[in-house]
């Protein structure tokens, strides 16, 4: 790989204590209540090298993604990048932070104009971003094009015209095209035919070491997570419940919910695969999380300690995990 180590040690981005509460009515005169989607997750991203965010659907994954491309503004903590807190950054901050992190959406149907051909929405971003003559974009956004495995002849095509995989490969060159130093993909292969998903993934794997762009992937999906991370941070009702490289915590899982989580995904070799176990009970609303640990009413190894005290999230061998009883576990 072309990046030193020292590069590799470098941070791009930090999130600290990143908390996202919103207000939600609650019917005619009752006060609202608040949803606390995110509630402190802290992290750092560094030169090629990957970050999963798994977990359930609910657990503020999205949410995390919407505060790091700053489509919104956390109600607390920071967001470190270039030396600065970006976490409420004014308008002339923003303008130049922006371009930094991008964002490959999920739906590469819903995130592409079906107005404008794949040139003209590539060179977008350079209009609004560079001085960049009109050949000189237009030769951008073709190197890119060819980057990401699209053909000379696709330039003139509107989106309509290709397949998903195609189109989330359009999606992945436009994020690609200010040369960001982070991006965020948000579950980025799973509207992807199986068969495609690995060809998209290699795609971004190798665009990372050709670029040593960081990535943010947020996945429920953690087969797709053992393929591209190096890193996984699990979450739980806005919390982060276990955080380590991919290594220690699918060889090792130490958390009662990551356990469930990978207990659930398909693996291949036989030797990984763990004990079925099935979580009993829905994921509680972020609107009344329960008192303790956010995970008690469906851990079976709950008890009243873990009912009262919510768990700190603490270093234990290899990695954070917040559990009361883990070392009796």
């Amino acid at each position: 790989m072309m990046h030193t180590m020292s590069n590799q040690s470098q941070i791009l981005l930090e999130a600290k204590n990143l908390t996202k509460h919103y207000p939600v009515a609650q019917g005619f005169l009752k006060p609202k209540a608040l949803a606390r989607a995110l509630d402190g997750v802290s992290f750092q991203l560094t030169p090629g090298k990957t970050l999963a965010v798994v977990g359930e659907s609910g657990c503020g994954k999205s949410t995390l993604a919407r505060q790091i491309t700053m489509i919104e503004t956390p109600t607390d903590g920071e967001l470190w990048m270039d030396g600065k807190n970006i976490a409420h950054a004014d308008k002339v901050l923003l303008k130049q932070v922006r371009p930094l992190v991008q964002m490959v959406f999920q739906n590469p149907y819903a995130s592409l104009n079906p107005r404008k051909k794949v040139g003209a929405m590539l060179e977008e971003p350079l209009i609004i971003n560079t001085t960049q003559s009109k050949t000189e974009r237009e030769q951008t956004a073709r190197a890119m094009m060819a980057k990401v495995g699209l053909r000379p002849e696709h330039y003139s095509r509107y989106p309509h015209m290709f397949s998903g995989g195609q189109r989330q490969r359009i999606a992945i060159a436009r994020a690609l095209m200010l040369d960001p130093k982070v991006i965020v993909a948000d579950e980025p292969v799973s509207a992807l035919d199986v068969s495609i998903q690995a060809q998209v993934l290699n795609l971004l794997m190798d665009l990372q070491q050709s670029s040593g762009v960081a990535y943010l992937f947020i996945s429920h999906n953690l087969s797709v997570v053992e393929h591209i991370a190096d890193d996984v941070l699990v979450m739980y009702l806005g919390k982060t419940v276990e955080h380590g490289s991919k290594q220690a915590i699918f060889s090792r899982p130490l958390h009662p919910y990551t356990k469930a989580l990978l207990a659930s995904t398909p693996r291949i070799d036989p030797k990984q695969r763990q004990a079925k176990m099935m979580l009993p009970g829905e994921l509680p609303s972020p609107l009344a999380p329960p008192p303790g640990c956010a995970f008690n009413n469906r851990c079976p190894h709950a008890n009243e300690l873990c009912r009262k005290e919510i768990p700190p999230l603490r270093r234990l061998d290899d990695r954070l995990i917040a559990c009361h009883r883990v070392e009796e576990i």
